[in-house]
């Protein structure tokens, strides 16, 4: 891969490199300074090509990019930073977006377990509200948008208690009758968050639900401080995840449930939207605990996974390949 970018280099004659933020798997994400508008800082996001791939791939992987980035620059709510630009210099594409100050939810999580203390059972789920209506926002854009890396880190805190939704390096417009995705391109994801069917993306498996498990498994790592077993290993072992209320018995058994429901193995067997699952969320804290299959015997969903032998027969090679593509 190519050197990063150094404080004081300028993009487009525009973007003022202050310094790195953060680098992973693909590019890297800077910060700058807009010279067109004084006082305004920003956030690149840069995605560079690795040196094996042919001209084919990344030609169609750009103009991907080219898609993605213009469904992003449509998008405008509250909880997510604003795209305002983006462009390609050799062989790298620039993503340019509000900078969003404070600290992420795994640095918040962390600072509490420092502190021996869970974080407050209230202040989570009026988290929870914030991204779900994020996500229910993105799930009705026409067509809908889907995230497909939701995690504690890819979320912000702003200094106002506002939550961002941020990176959006998996993102992509849902159309399952458009092949041409490039999931191999695009990644699968964050390995403890991301659901089975989305490994399996090309053959058009994933929609909001796929994003509702990643909402549950981010909730539940908050709420435990335990990173949630991934859907692989899950598949392997029906009993590697352990209850919530196990690992944090203050958490009430409505919210238990709750999250739970969302990282249901199979897509069918949890709610049909974020909306949904929002809505009976907040039913079970008002009445009665929510009414749930998800403490039957393993072999339920087993039985699921069975009448679906795309699934079982590919499981175990694809657990090695995503600890790959997220280790690697």
């Amino acid at each position: 891969m190519a050197a990063n970018l150094q404080p004081q280099d300028i993009l487009r004659e525009r973007y003022q490199i202050v310094g790195l933020i953060g680098t992973g798997g693909m590019g890297a994400v800077y910060l700058a300074h807009d010279n067109r508008l004084t006082g305004r800082q920003c956030a690149l996001k840069e995605t560079q090509f690795a040196p094996h791939l042919s001209t084919t791939v990344i030609e169609a992987a750009r103009k991907q990019f080219y898609q993605e980035a213009s469904t992003l620059a449509q998008l405008d709510h509250p909880g997510l930073p604003k795209v305002s630009d983006y462009f390609s210099i050799g062989e790298r594409d620039y993503l340019v977006m509000d900078f969003i100050p404070g600290l992420n939810l795994q640095e918040v999580m962390q600072q509490a377990q420092r502190e021996k203390r869970f974080l407050e059972e209230a202040t989570v789920l009026r988290w929870v509200e914030q991204l779900a209506d994020t996500l229910i926002y993105l799930h009705s854009r026409q067509p809908a948008v889907l995230h497909r890396d939701i995690k504690p880190a890819n979320i912000k805190l702003t200094p106002d208690h506002r939550l961002k939704l941020v990176d959006f390096g998996l993102v992509k417009p849902f159309d399952p009758n458009d092949p041409t995705t490039l999931t191999g391109f695009q990644g699968m994801g964050s390995l403890p968050y991301s659901p089975l069917e989305q490994y399996l993306d090309h053959l058009g498996h994933t929609d909001a639900r796929s994003d509702l498990y990643a909402l549950g498994a981010t909730i539940y790592h908050l709420l435990t401080h335990h990173v949630p077993a991934s859907a692989q290993e899950r598949f392997l072992d029906a009993d590697i995840l352990p209850a919530p209320q196990t690992l944090n018995p203050a958490l009430s058994p409505q919210v238990a449930e709750a999250i739970l429901k969302a990282m249901a193995p199979h897509p069918k067997e949890r709610p049909a939207s974020v909306k949904v699952w929002l809505e009976l969320l907040k039913q079970a804290q008002i009445t009665t605990p929510l009414v749930t299959e998800i403490s039957a015997p393993p072999q339920d969903w087993r039985i699921s996974l069975r009448q679906n032998s795309w699934l079982m027969a590919i499981a175990t090679l694809l657990f090695i390949a995503a600890l790959w593509l997220t280790f690697g």
